[in-house]
């Protein structure tokens, strides 16, 4: 017998979308606030993403996952932030931006999404998933229980939280560590004990490290379905993705 062939994704939507402003919110994140005609017919789930077809040296250009840090439907205005890490093409872009400058995308994809009848949620990430966290974390009901543990590269890129959830958070700061992989997490993971009930996690940031978490989790006794894991980069990788699943 063989394989049935697996049948094709669907389409993802198209947007054109043109620069409105764009600036620093931390000493290395920039937001890129973007319009198109049609955003206000744009559904997605915060956490998710869109796919950049992102200017390269040469002319070309590069898929880029960058997770929507908000949507104003009625304004017609999505926002990204932008890790400002080294001088690879989508950080040099976002520094270089201007008004007026546009921008293909594609989606909304990602299944890092807020699992509503979790008991509690966990979320493990570094700076590259700060954008998502944060956004997720705006949108969760009050009395929703968080555990967060955040790698920066040091306290500096610490931001506000808002949300009604009932968090606790702790900030890592690498504090001149090379950005990459590392135990700051994975430590205060092994540290505690997972809460009773059923929860969620959210891992994402560097892949050997969300590999490393997940795999502490897998073997603390909590079900594969119930963590997310999405490396966002790996040093000396340009651009990328990794859904991390083992």
């Amino acid at each position: 017998m063989t394989d049935m062939p697996r049948p094709p994704r669907p389409a993802l939507d198209e947007w054109h979308l043109t620069v409105v402003e764009a600036f620093d919110v931390a000493p290395r994140l920039r937001r890129v606030v973007f319009t198109a005609d049609n955003l206000d017919q744009l559904d997605y789930r915060p956490g998710q993403a869109l796919i950049l077809r992102m200017p390269l040296p040469g002319g070309d250009t590069g898929r880029r996952d960058y997770t929507i840090r908000w949507l104003d439907r009625q304004a017609k205005r999505l926002a990204i932030d932008f890790v400002l890490h080294g001088a690879t093409p989508a950080p040099s872009w976002a520094r270089a931006v201007q008004a007026g400058d546009t921008l293909l995308a594609h989606g909304p994809r990602g299944r890092s999404v807020v699992a509503p009848d979790a008991d509690w949620h966990l979320f493990c990430v570094d700076e590259t998933g700060l954008p998502a966290m944060l956004h997720m974390l705006e949108t969760m009901p009050a009395g929703a229980i968080v555990h967060a543990l955040i790698e920066t590269a040091s306290a500096q890129d610490e931001a506000p939280i808002e949300t009604a959830a009932m968090l606790a958070c702790q900030w890592l700061a690498r504090d001149g560590l090379a950005a990459g992989p590392n135990g700051l997490v994975l430590e205060r993971l092994q540290a505690r004990a997972l809460p009773d009930g059923r929860g969620q996690a959210y891992l994402m940031g560097e892949t050997s490290n969300v590999r490393a978490w997940r795999h502490h989790l897998v073997q603390s006794g909590m079900p594969k379905t119930a963590i997310a894991s999405e490396g966002y980069w790996r040093p000396g990788r340009i651009g990328g993705h990794d859904h991390v699943d083992d």
